[in-house]
């Protein structure tokens, strides 16, 4: 009996590393969505999960990848499958962006440097918000990896040029400018909470950073929030005293942005140069004719216009208008490796992820982050064995079928 259960049982290895333990039991995104759910205070989390007015956008830039469905080859020698790919002329181990997220130590104390460091460590290229709460110097610190700075246009062309300059000289390859904010949306979950840049501090507040306890530790012990790139700037503000989101956008960020900034921006930056926020294959084209070097096929995750349409239905039709003169980028809703997948076979280049690494950094900080970049990573390799493919330029249209 005793010989019988020995060849059974086996005792797992106990994990000192608290962290490590709890992401033992993660299967997937939602894990993490629901990890960081219950590690940190609702407005907080509401800011990461939340959306624009009913949310249908949100929900349907996951949902859209759902009407795609795979036709895989079998008999396929699979042996080898290789995710690599050249994006903008370096290559990449994955298809795969850091898309730029704004207030990221609100997750975590580490914010941007721990999601910077990661993206380095998964040799994948990581974006920096204008609206980080780490620096354009800070990133650089921490980081040699492949970077970009994402920009608004600021009523203040001074202080966007000054930026601008900061980030060539740390060594950030490119640009990508946001397009899709004019006006803040309408985030009626951050209007419930009351949700200001710095957190308020009420009964409300303390009461939730009880039922917190390691965030609120975690918040407590490092420096105030900011906004660290404008940071000492009397005239934008940066964030040293409460401030909702939609009052401090709709006072400094510039209204009348027009294709003819796209000028300003080339006497002012030799690197790369990227829109974000493209929702329609026209602009797309005139994107491409102005000889932009990628276009980012974006919704603000659905927290600008909601009903716009999710990035996964426009990568086909702006594909089939502007493929091989600029390089797409499909935006918002990715959960799974499969999603990568489908977004290149249907024409993208490379997709790039927001909340998916930002429920990691408030799940369990950098070692979350760690671990949904190998989820991804590890579920186009196995998307790509399961349909027969052997390497990511052998994607194609004709692995999908679409489904209404």
């Amino acid at each position: 009996m005793i010989s019988t259960l020995r060849s059974v049982v086996r005792l797992r290895r106990y994990e000192r590393d608290r962290t490590l333990r709890r992401l033992s039991k993660v299967a997937d995104v939602g894990d993490l969505r629901a990890m960081a759910k219950k590690r940190m205070p609702a407005g907080c989390f509401d800011y990461i999960d939340g959306a624009a007015q009913d949310e249908v956008t949100a929900a349907a830039n996951v949902s859209g990848y759902g009407d795609y469905y795979f036709r895989p080859r079998v008999l396929r020698d699979v042996t080898s499958v290789d995710t690599t790919t050249t994006l903008f002329g370096s290559e990449v181990p994955v298809p795969l962006m850091i898309a730029p997220t704004g207030f990221d130590r609100i997750a975590h104390s580490q914010g941007e440097l721990a999601v910077a460091r990661a993206a380095e460590r998964a040799g994948i290229p990581y974006s920096l918000s204008t609206m980080g709460t780490r620096s354009i110097e800070e990133i650089a610190a921490v980081s040699d990896g492949r970077k970009w700075f994402q920009v608004y246009v600021w009523r203040d062309k001074p202080l966007l040029k000054e930026m601008l300059e900061r980030a060539a000289v740390s060594g950030f390859e490119g640009i990508m400018i946001t397009v899709d904010t004019a006006v803040l949306g309408r985030r009626e979950r951050d209007v419930r909470r009351g949700f200001s840049l710095p957190p308020k501090v009420g009964l409300d507040t303390l009461i939730d950073g009880v039922l917190h306890p390691r965030w609120t530790l975690d918040f407590l012990r490092a420096e105030p929030i900011q906004f660290a790139n404008v940071k000492g700037s009397a005239e934008v503000g940066d964030g040293s005293t409460p401030v909702t989101l939609a009052e401090y956008i709709n006072s400094q960020f510039d209204p009348a942005l027009s294709w003819n900034d796209i000028e300003w921006f080339r006497d002012n930056w030799s690197g790369l140069m990227m829109i974000k926020g493209v929702q329609t294959v026209e602009d797309a084209e005139i994107a491409a004719d102005m000889g932009l070097d990628g276009v980012i096929l974006s919704n603000h995750g659905g927290r600008q216009l909601d009903f716009a349409p999710p990035p996964i239905h426009l990568v086909s039709p702006v594909a089939d208008a502007v493929g091989g003169r600029t390089t797409i980028i499909c935006d918002g809703g990715v959960r799974r490796g499969s999603d990568i997948v489908k977004a290149l076979a249907m024409g993208a280049d490379a997709c790039m992820i927001g909340r998916a690494y930002f429920y990691a950094l408030g799940a369990a900080g950098e070692k979350g982050v760690d671990w949904v970049l190998d989820f991804l990573k590890t579920g186009v390799e196995h998307t790509m064995a399961l349909s027969g493919i052997g390497s990511i330029k052998e994607l194609n249209r004709d692995l999908i079928e679409v489904r209404d």
